[in-house]
């Protein structure tokens, strides 16, 4: 998703004949991409907009057409990193059989959500750390989409109750910590690591979470 080489591919060099459309959609994804990307090296503070469109081959002016500013540009990465998360999830999650357990529902949501998170470890600094660099708004924002998984996790473990969901956003709090530390210090392998640990966790849940239906220890 932000591969440097791949995003260089995405639009041949030279008079090629696309869509305008086309070409902004192709500029706007490799300008999020190299500033995820950048920010893995210097940190938002210290990332400049020469920086970001020097990575993503594209002049000054095109990314002023496209973002106000950096902060602009955090932004719109931001939230693509999260919808890229939530999808996947979704994804993983929705293609279970309507008779899917309630473990197979968990490990699907933990595997698509870490597996995520390892696959693309820049947009995960910036979904999870960077965001705290770029001021109240963007960490109100953080907020907001924290609950929109707490929302997510409950609709998956069939949440019910004002204690369940309650739990279900305790859940996703601790989590939460527990990745961007991993994340901090550049450990995929301690992220996979959490799944199974997790796993243990939400099988001694009993309703706890959600659902009453009792999951049988491996």
């Amino acid at each position: 998703m932000s591969d440097p080489a791949a995003i260089s591919r995405q639009l041949p060099r030279g008079r090629h004949g696309l869509p305008r459309e086309t070409v902004i959609a192709s500029q706007r994804d490799r300008i999020l991409s190299a500033m995820a990307q950048a920010m893995t090296e210097n940190g938002y503070i210290g990332t400049s907009v020469a920086a970001i469109i020097k990575r993503a081959g594209v002049s000054r002016e095109t990314f002023y057409e496209q973002f106000r500013s950096k902060e602009d540009c955090f932004e719109a990465a931001y939230e693509r990193a999260a919808h890229l998360l939530q999808e996947r999830i979704v994804e993983a999650t929705g293609t279970l059989p309507d008779a899917a357990t309630r473990e197979q529902r968990i490990e699907a949501m933990l595997g698509a959500y870490l597996g995520g998170l390892a696959a693309d470890p820049a947009d995960a600094r910036l979904f999870l750390i960077e965001v705290y660099a770029v001021g109240p708004e963007a960490i109100a924002r953080r907020g907001e989409l924290q609950e929109s998984f707490a929302v997510l996790v409950a609709q998956i473990l069939d949440a019910h109750t004002a204690e369940q969901h309650f739990a279900c956003q305790t859940l996703v709090a601790a989590v939460s910590a527990m990745v961007t530390a991993r994340v901090a210090a550049d450990d995929p392998d301690g992220l996979q690591a959490l799944r199974e640990p997790l796993l243990q966790l939400l099988r001694r849940s009993g309703d706890l979470f959600g659902s009453p239906e009792q999951i049988p220890p491996h």
